[in-house]
């Protein structure tokens, strides 16, 4: 009995092992991306910026194709943050293979930023320009992004940010823009061939990277000209932000900027805040599909694959070709 039971049994195990085993081969190998044609420029990768004002991180530079053959032609530059998941190469811990199945089932952990605007370059649609990204600091990713002004200044008092057990006076948010405008900037503009005024500096992130956007250009509205804040996490504040910037957003007439969310996974509760910071872009001058945008994305959820899918637009929003 046990050898008949044994002998039927074996095919469909070895079956499964087979089906299984195929899975595991087309997780570990599909290209995901396949943006081959565009992977072009070159990359300058330090593993430890110093900082006075937060924790040594890494940071990557993306330089567009072309940019050693002429020395005469100067580039805009766009600030990322979540640094490590700009770009699908080996220096970022999320393209090692263990992460793999994360990527697959995530349709993909990068935005391939390098991707999406050398290729946008190559249809003339906007202007090459020099990418920073900016690595998170696991652990204090939320104390870094979160605007820090609008939490601890707000008439209500907040008692923790989200869900992570971070009060407001944790938040180091200042801290992090002034790295970024006191001493990676400068160095970025001394060293490379930047176009480093107003207009030609802009700041990008999703989520919580939206929302560190949003307050660089109400902190410093004479650095950036421009920010792209995509899935804008206002839920974290409850708000509080937008009552903030009703007071402290800079007046239309030098900046560009651009807002976006889905109503799919988690942006399904943004669209109420986003409405209410719309209205807040009207009352300080903004034109509507001129010098601000906002859109929204029928059934995108909070991913990736959703931003690498739609970053063209605010890539066009801010260096486009007139």
């Amino acid at each position: 009995m046990a050898y008949f039971f044994t002998k039927s049994i074996l095919p469909f195990v070895l079956f499964t092992v087979a089906l299984l085993l195929l899975f595991f081969t087309y997780v570990f190998t599909v290209d995901i991306y396949q943006n081959h044609p565009y992977k072009k420029g070159s990359f300058v990768h330090y593993e430890n910026f110093p900082s006075d004002n937060i924790s040594a991180r890494p940071v990557d530079i993306w330089l567009p194709e072309g940019y050693s053959d002429d020395p005469d032609i100067n580039y805009p530059v766009i600030y990322l943050h979540d640094g490590q998941m700009m770009f699908n190469k080996e220096t970022s811990p999320h393209s090692s293979i263990w992460f793999r199945p994360l990527d697959w089932w995530w349709g993909g952990i990068f935005w391939d930023v390098d991707a999406s605007i050398t290729e946008l370059v190559s249809q003339k649609k906007i202007e090459p320009a020099i990418l920073i990204s900016i690595w998170t600091t696991y652990g204090k990713r939320a104390i870094e992004l979160m605007p820090k002004k609008p939490v601890t200044e707000t008439p209500t008092y907040m008692t923790e940010i989200g869900n992570w057990g971070f009060t407001p006076e944790m938040i180091i948010s200042d801290h992090y823009l002034r790295f970024i405008v006191e001493e990676l900037k400068p160095f970025v503009d001394r060293k490379y061939r930047t176009k480093s005024d107003r207009e030609n500096t802009f700041i990008m992130g999703a989520s919580m990277g939206g929302l560190i956007s949003a307050y660089a250009i109400s902190e410093y509205p004479d650095v950036f000209g421009g920010a792209a804040c995509l899935s804008t996490d206002w839920t974290l504040g409850k708000g509080a932000e937008i009552a903030w910037y009703q007071k402290y957003w800079p007046k239309a007439g030098s900046h560009r900027v651009y807002f976006d969310f889905g109503t799919g996974y988690m942006d399904v509760n943004y669209e109420p805040y986003q409405n209410e910071m719309d209205k807040v872009m009207v009352s300080h001058g903004y034109t509507e599909g001129q010098d601000w945008v906002t859109k929204k994305y029928e059934g995108a959820g909070h991913f990736p694959r959703e931003w690498r899918a739609r970053i063209h637009t605010p890539l066009i929003f801010l260096l486009g070709q007139d």
